[in-house]
């Protein structure tokens, strides 16, 4: 068995041996049994009775062993037994059966997590957290944590004070894993206060000192998360960071395999907090030992730290790396120097004449990566070192590599007033312009364009001659496209060309490479997994079939303020981190309704549809860019003349070669569904009670939202159970996330009587101003009368803002799908549906998400659809149906990921109607 030979045939003989009383024996037997029981459910359960003998027998090794093979085999007949024997080993008086049936409840849970609910497990589960024991204390949290993974909103390990301190008492006396599984937990809990989280770091900071590096760096990570909630004004704020930096140190002489490991993480914790190992830069010198992706690790760590009062010491070492044989390694050597130079102003010069002393050396691949790092020492310092452009012009013949020569091309570009023969050099790359790769071609494009803005007379034909190449004998969109731009910018108004080809360019940053601010505090929560290695969040890399993993962030050091409501009470908003948003930051909930004067809305005049204040166009500026240099792949030339269909300058000349989409390539994977009829009547979801008669002061209000032909509706149930007449109604709404406002006034003619209801629809419009809720689809809104004004939220179904539009194009579906990050990809269950392929497609369309193609795989139906919201946000869907199955798999991607948990709702909730 152990060495890939078939042995169930032998099943029956093996599991008659179960009766033995020779431990090593069983254990040979127990083992068989989970390798071969799945394949032979029904004769499993012969062995069923000596599982549950075997989980009362006087010795713990056997019992032990019988409840973790019973969890162990994944038959569903198996499991039903298995309770009651892991009810008594759970309350065992052995530690060594308790520990091993925790880790049997997450086992058993990821069979029937049902079944592990209604049996009580879960609780019995968190009463072995107070355990005397401390291995079972740590196996406990471990099969929680398991088990919370699965079901990110259950709040399992519900940690607090009292158990934290049962936990660290624990923390000493586990094993090494143990102490690992509990630092994990302890790093997902958020103290109440700065007082106990420095308690918390006290009790940790001895497992800096471990042995096993592993429980270092969870120890770390738990610092790092609670330093955060640590007055920075405090001393042992300061004596804290000087105590992770031994520790981050002594893993660097382990080895290579896990210095690689610490260095990434140790990259993050720069990155995040550079002090810790600012004096301890010699560390990462390289050694002529150490692999190369150990060199390049501790090179990229080497310039984070790099500062004024290292500098010398950083370049000493970067020019004799320089030298070395490894090519990546010198590559990268060469590009630190001009990311020092970059970040440490005061060292410039000396990087400017290192580089220079390189590129003397006259060895191709460092005279190369010089010339693409002096383009952005340019860029950084302008009118400085302009004086070194005649040595870089001496080593134009020697440059082959893209990026060189298209470094090489912009430097020639922007400074070819001082460059005597600018129009000879450029003229020299011109003559092989259909081998250059897209980006030499884009960079010579520009370059020239500048040259002639600056030497017009000289250079009139050259710029005619690459206009020509690039507009009408390329199949690149992308450089088509800007072949047409300039050459309209040109003929049309060449003041303006000017102003916009030559305009001042932005000083680049000190740290291009730095990970975005929110991705970087959630690596930082995930330090010491794989996370920190590959540096992507964990939802980039692992399958998402349990549903959407909790995103962790480190915690915020202030509090933000609570805002009274009269009928609401008091509301606390958590000032969110700053962090790229699609729609602008909720600032506050609210404050806007609370000082309105309720009038008459303003009637906003029609225009056309643009995005609103705060949305982005997540597409880009049109479709067509998506396509990109995918164009010959996905059917001829798509999408290359977007920047000549008016706008700038009268209409252009089409050219011949530019003839209409082509079919083939990856769009005949796909086969278009047929029969989709015509919307019939969209969802609309029942009316509920908005606001109960007994907050309202006897105004009793339901409603619910529709989408009809093309028109928002709030629909509006008034009841009055008050004792007298109501009169006077206003409504209006607070700043939302996709600027619903009131397209016309509540009008109510008559006084509504005692007892009396009525029942209206207002149309709505999405003009108004935009402010990011939580959650997305949060409305507050505010009804005045002749006796109060009540404030009340209510949620919008997403579906209603699904608009008319959003059928995309068979082959810009499949190339933005490619163009959406995969970490932007969430999937979900739609459970208990019972519609086929088709009937879904029809339903959904006539909700407006429409079904782009179908195809059927190995027996499973796919559709292919796209949707697009009021705000100009485009959402991609794969749903799966397998026939015989009421449980679909839905995949969405989107550019703003934050909206696919309201999108699958909406479609739960229409295919459910």
């Amino acid at each position: 068995m152990t060495v890939g030979k078939d042995v169930s045939a032998l099943f029956p003989d093996v599991v008659n041996c179960m009766q033995t009383d020779n431990l090593e024996l069983k254990k040979l037997v127990y083992l068989y049994l989970m390798n071969y029981a799945k394949n032979q459910p029904d004769m499993a359960i012969m062995a069923v009775n000596t599982f549950v003998k075997d989980c009362e027998d006087p010795n713990p090794l056997i019992r032990a062993l019988a409840v973790r093979t019973m969890g162990c085999i994944r038959v569903d007949k198996i499991t039903e037994y298995l309770c009651e024997p892991l009810r008594k080993c759970l309350k065992d008086e052995d530690p060594y059966v308790r520990k091993t049936a925790a880790v049997c409840v997450a086992k058993l849970h990821d069979i029937n997590a049902q079944l592990v609910e209604d049996q009580g497990f879960l609780d019995t589960l968190k009463d072995l957290i107070s355990d005397s024991n401390p291995m079972v204390v740590a196996n406990a949290v471990a099969a929680l944590s398991e088990i919370a993974e699965s079901h990110p909103n259950s709040q399992l390990l519900d940690l607090n004070s009292q158990t934290i301190n049962k936990l660290m008492t624990a923390l000493n006396e586990c094993t090494e894993w143990g102490q690992i599984f509990i630092l994990d937990s302890l790093a997902n809990y958020v103290p109440k206060d700065d007082r106990e989280a420095q308690s918390i770091c006290e009790r940790v900071t001895p497992r800096l000192s471990h042995a096993n590096s592993g429980v270092v760096l969870s120890a770390v990570k738990v610092l790092m998360k609670f330093v955060e909630l640590l007055p920075k004004d405090v001393e042992y704020h300061t004596t804290l960071l000087k105590k992770l930096a031994p520790p981050l140190v002594t893993l660097l002489s382990a080895e290579p395999e896990l210095q690689y490991v610490a260095l990434r993480n140790i990259n993050l914790i720069v990155q995040k907090r550079p002090e810790i190992l600012k004096h301890e830069i010699k560390v990462f010198f390289v050694k002529y030992n150490d692999p190369i992706y150990v060199k390049l690790e501790k090179l990229d760590i080497m310039i984070r730290l790099a500062s004024q009062a290292n500098i010398t010491q950083v370049l000493a070492e970067l020019k004799e790396y320089a030298t070395e044989v490894d090519v990546d390694f010198v590559r990268k050597a060469v590009r630190a120097i001009g990311r020092c130079a970059i970040k440490v102003e005061q060292s410039a010069e000396r990087c400017v004449s290192t580089l220079l002393d390189l590129i003397q050396t006259k060895v191709n691949y460092v005279v190369q990566e010089a010339v693409v790092v002096i383009k952005d020492i340019f860029r950084k310092y302008p009118n400085k070192y302009e004086s070194i452009i005649a040595t870089l012009c001496e080593n134009l013949d020697s440059l082959d590599e893209p990026e060189a020569r298209a470094a090489m091309i912009w430097i020639v570009g922007e400074y070819a007033e001082r460059i005597d023969n600018a129009d000879e050099l450029l003229e020299s790359f011109l003559e092989g312009f259909h081998d250059e790769s897209t980006q030499v071609q884009l960079q010579l494009l520009t370059a020239i364009v500048k040259l002639f803005l600056k030497k017009p007379t000289e250079t009139q034909e050259l710029v005619q001659q690459v206009l020509s190449l690039a507009t009408q004998d390329s199949d690149n969109p992308d450089l088509r496209d800007r072949g047409y731009i300039y050459w309209r910018l040109l003929s049309t108004d060449p003041v303006a060309a000017k102003e916009v080809v030559l305009a001042e360019k932005p000083l680049i940053s000190e740290e291009t490479d730095l990970l975005e601010p929110t991705l970087l505090e959630e690596l930082i929560c995930h330090i010491s997994s794989l996370a920190s290695v590959y540096h992507k969040p964990p939802s980039a890399f692992v399958e998402g079939s349990r549903g959407v993993a909790t995103r962790r962030l480190l915690p915020a050091r202030s509090q933000s303020e609570s805002i009274e409501s009269p009928d609401l009470g008091s509301q606390t908003s958590h000032s969110l981190s700053q962090q790229p948003q699609v729609i602008p930051s909720q600032s506050d909930l609210l404050g806007d309704l609370l000082n309105l004067d309720l009038g008459p809305p303003v009637t906003v005049p029609p225009g056309p549809s643009t995005m609103q204040t705060g949305a982005y166009d997540l597409l880009g500026g049109g479709l067509d860019s998506l396509m990109g240099e995918e164009g010959e792949v996905l059917g001829g030339d798509i999408g290359g003349t977007s920047a000549m269909s008016g706008g700038l300058g009268g209409p252009a000349v089409m050219p011949s070669s530019l003839g209409p989409p082509a079919g083939g390539g990856l769009g005949d994977l796909y086969e278009l569904a047929g029969g989709i009829g015509m919307p019939t009547g969209t969802y609309v979801p029942p009316k509920s009670v908005w606001l109960p008669a007994v907050k309202a002061k006897g105004l009793d209000i339901q409603g619910t939202f529709a989408r009809r032909q093309s028109q928002i509706c709030l629909e509006l149930l008034l009841s009055n159970k008050a004792l007298q007449a109501m009169a006077d109604f206003a409504i209006q709404f607070n700043k939302n996330s996709f600027g619903l406002v009131p397209a016309s006034p509540l009008q109510v003619h008559a006084p509504l009587m005692p007892n009396q209801s009525i029942e209206f629809s207002i149309p709505l419009n999405t003009l108004g101003p935009v402010m990011k809720m939580d959650p997305l689809n949060n409305l507050q809104v505010a009804i005045k009368n002749n006796i109060d004004v009540f404030y009340f939220s209510c949620l919008v179904p997403i579906n209603i803002l699904f608009v008319e539009d959003g059928k995309m194009d068979r082959q810009v579906f499949l190339a933005t799908w490619k163009d959406i990050p995969n970490e932007n990809e969430l999937q979900f269950q739609i459970k208990e549906c019972s519609l086929n392929a088709d009937a879904v497609s029809n339903r959904l369309q006539n909700n407006n998400i429409f079904t782009i193609a179908k195809r059927n795989v190995e027996g499973q139906d796919m559709l292919y659809q796209s949707l697009k919201l009021t705000n100009g946000i485009w959402v991609l869907a794969e749903l799966r149906i397998q026939p015989g199955n009421a449980n679909y798999t839905l995949s969405l991607k989107c550019r703003a990921p934050e909206v696919s948990q309201f999108v699958h709702q909406a479609y739960d909730s229409i295919l459910k109607s």
